[in-house]
């Protein structure tokens, strides 16, 4: 039976006495016709096992090549060699699949991770990928596990939708219609009517509008799922397919909704270091080994651990919009023309490279931003007193600049059709939306944090690309 397999983490934390166990899994070396160092995907510590001289058939010997997969039965012994506490000394072996050792590209060697994006359906039985989708994990469980225990419904929002509720109008439209001859109205356009749904559809941006709904409703929601967005963006810090945590909060003002942030992001960081230690300690060990090559201005002043500590230790930087812009003006950065985008003044949207100014060299330490000009934000953002901000929220982390965006959103129904207006956008289209500020409003907020700069940030991976399994990326939809 398969199931009476014992994990490699598991035995590992036991103490060698003898014990008789069967564990399974992929061979990383074999060296000697003795020693097989297998792995089972649970830990990036091996097992070593051990077979005897002359004890299995040499036929059998040849087909164990590196990613073979193996069953062996036998007795834990403590270990005589250096490195590990314990072997495997074997008295059954089964070869449950063979690999092909001319064939198989992951040979035991370093690889660069530009390569192992090419044959991402191999790339987890490496070391670094078996750590990052490990704590890719837990950060996954620690979402729900921190919103269960506030009382929050979790809400499963559309993938299909009419709306764009980021009004970016950068989506992926959905039709069952005939690429080649669709149906047109008289004026020569598309007849969406006769489509699937009978209107224009296309996969979500985000599922904040309906999220508010369930809010205004239950109280307190979050959503949890993908998100898609048709920007020809192909950097480091982009998706066109992500995952995305959206909290609503009903009786909520911009001040709780920095405040959940916040305790959030620390919660995911304190979960992962008290249940991922040791994937964590590898990706700093490689994080080190790997800034060793960058000239020294261009290294982290904390390594990913210490990086991880900092954030749980301290406060985060909070000020407004406005007061950055003003730091960022009196720069010296900004006087030396270091940046690409140049400060124009109040009312410019920050680039990546100002949002990362102000966390790594001006405050170096997380920063909420708040209290945006009105003219670069979305519609649903509560309009503030001045008439030229909006009560919005967005939380810089270092190494990867915005990390949530969030904001109060605009429960006054005549201020909210008034900004529609301005903005282009057709109340008809958003009746259902605009009921809730009708039918018993109530102050709320939210925020989005993308899922994926998360796990970056807390795994110190350079690209977005390599925390998530099959990355969608302008023209690359492989595997």
């Amino acid at each position: 039976m398969f199931n009476k397999r014992t994990r490699v983490k598991e035995l590992l934390q036991q103490e060698p006495a003898g014990q008789e166990v069967t564990v399974m899994g992929w061979v990383r070396t074999f060296r000697n016709n003795q020693f097989i160092a297998l792995n089972d995907g649970s830990t990036n510590n091996n097992i070593q096992v051990v077979l005897e001289l002359g004890q299995f058939a040499d036929e059998l010997l040849k087909r164990i090549t590196t990613s073979a997969s193996l069953r062996v039965k036998g007795t834990i012994q403590a270990s005589l060699g250096k490195g590990q506490k314990m072997d495997l000394k074997a008295s059954e072996l089964e070869i449950l699949g063979d690999c092909d050792a001319e064939k198989y590209p992951l040979q035991p060697k370093k690889h660069s991770l530009e390569f192992l994006r090419e044959i991402a359906h191999l790339r987890f039985r490496t070391n670094t990928f078996g750590s990052v989708f490990r704590i890719r994990h837990s950060l996954a469980f620690a979402v729900h596990k921190f919103f269960h225990e506030k009382g929050f419904v979790y809400m499963h929002t559309p993938i299909i939708t009419a709306s764009d509720a980021e009004g970016a109008g950068e989506m992926f439209r959905v039709t069952s219609l005939p690429f080649d001859n669709p149906p047109r109205t008289e004026e020569g356009q598309i007849d969406f009517k006769k489509d699937f749904f009978g209107k224009s559809t296309n996969l979500t941006v985000s599922g904040q509008l309906e999220g508010e709904l369930g809010a205004t409703a239950f109280g307190e929601i979050y959503t949890f799922g993908p998100t898609f967005r048709a920007e020809n963006s192909n950097t480091a810090r982009h998706l066109a397919e992500f995952w995305m945590i959206e909290p609503e909060m009903a009786f909520c003002d911009l001040e709780d909704n920095m405040n959940l942030a916040e305790e959030f992001i620390k919660y995911l960081i304190g979960f992962a270091m008290e249940n991922n230690r040791e994937d964590l300690e590898f990706l700093s060990q490689r994080l080190a080994e790997e800034e060793k090559q960058l000239p020294q201005d261009k290294r982290s002043e904390l390594g990913l651990i210490e990086k991880l500590e900092f954030v749980l230790n301290n406060e985060f930087q909070r000020l407004t919009y406005t007061e950055a812009i003003e730091i960022l003006r009196e720069s010296n950065h900004n006087k030396k023309k270091k940046f690409q985008y140049e400060i124009t003044g109040w009312g410019m949207d920050l680039q990546s490279e100002h949002e990362r100014y102000l966390v790594e060299k001006h405050f170096k330490k997380p920063v909420i931003l708040s209290n945006y000009p009105k003219e670069i934000k979305a519609f649903y953002m509560r309009q503030n007193e001045d008439g030229k901000t909006v009560a919005a929220m967005d939380i810089l982390a270092p190494g990867i600049g915005e990390i949530v965006g969030g904001s109060q959103r605009e429960e006054r129904l005549d201020k909210l059709t008034e900004r529609m207006k301005e903005m282009h956008i057709p109340e008809e289209e958003l009746w259902w939306y605009l009921d809730t500020r009708r039918f018993g409003t109530v102050p709320h907020a939210g925020f989005g944090l993308g899922f994926e700069r998360m796990v970056q940030f807390v795994t110190g991976m350079a690209n977005i690309r390599d925390v998530i399994a099959f990355p969608r990326t302008p023209g690359s939809a492989e595997f």
